[in-house]
């Protein structure tokens, strides 16, 4: 038996179809012009990432875990066909506490990491895109350095993770909405 609910549900999902379809939405990741966009972001070459951050808190390697995540995002399964772009990215990293007692202490900090970007072709040496992505992820300042310390790494593998996540959709965008430039 239908309920008011299921049938006010099912036009409700019959109307959002059709008002998409109209509008001209198409899915991210579904074929366009024969060209698969996981096909298409597996050719995108992702060069060591530079940062631009000196206080030697180990964020050198936080260029590598970012490398990583764009190379897991763009393509988990390893290149596919020739490589056409590639992705210059650039890191910066800082730290502001948050919540500070009387003493002075600081009880709470945000890690930010911003980042600019550009995709180039490969073939022509042209600058196809270029834009900027920030994440922020915030830890607990402890009594314990150790825990701290564990805090702020924790911190920065979700920031790092966050950032590669943008930084591939708003590539992944650029590629699907730019045919022209594949």
């Amino acid at each position: 038996m239908w309920s008011r609910r299921n049938i006010l549900a099912a036009l409700t999902g019959a109307l959002a179809a059709g008002t998409l379809g109209g509008c001209g939405f198409r899915p991210l990741y579904g074929r366009s012009g024969g060209a698969d966009l996981s096909t298409i972001l597996s050719q995108v070459e992702i060069g060591p990432v530079r940062n631009t951050t000196t206080d030697g808190r180990g964020v050198a390697r936080v260029g590598q875990q970012l490398h990583n995540a764009l190379l897991d995002g763009l393509s988990p399964r390893g290149p596919r066909g020739e490589q056409i772009y590639r992705l210059v990215v650039t890191l910066d990293e800082s730290i502001a506490s948050l919540a500070v007692q009387k003493s002075a202490d600081a009880t709470r900090a945000d890690l930010s990491l911003s980042s600019s970007f550009t995709l180039m072709d490969l073939r022509t040496g042209a600058q196809l895109y270029t834009g900027n992505s920030r994440a922020t992820s915030s830890f607990n300042i402890l009594n314990s350095e150790f825990a701290t310390l564990m805090a702020e790494k924790g911190a920065r593998d979700r920031a790092v993770r966050q950032l590669g996540d943008d930084i591939r959709l708003k590539v992944a965008i650029f590629l699907k909405s730019n045919p022209d430039k594949r």
